[in-house]
């Protein structure tokens, strides 16, 4: 379990993460639909959250 988090699942959520951050930035600056812009920020807080909960899980499970 261990190996799927680290090796899988934090570079996976950081990715996405990423992602949705540059889909943000490519939309506010190609001056997209603002409606747009404020959805891909709440994914990238919710993604961003999702991405801390995986990153602390990793780290718990490598303290047992």
């Amino acid at each position: 379990m261990l190996e799927f988090m680290s090796h899988y699942a934090v570079p996976a959520a950081i990715l996405a993460v990423a992602v949705v951050l540059v889909l943000g930035l490519v939309n506010m600056m190609r001056g997209g639909s603002p409606n747009r812009s404020q959805k891909l920020m709440r994914m990238r807080v919710l993604l961003q959250f999702v991405a801390i909960v995986v990153i602390m899980g990793t780290i718990w499970l490598m303290q047992k």
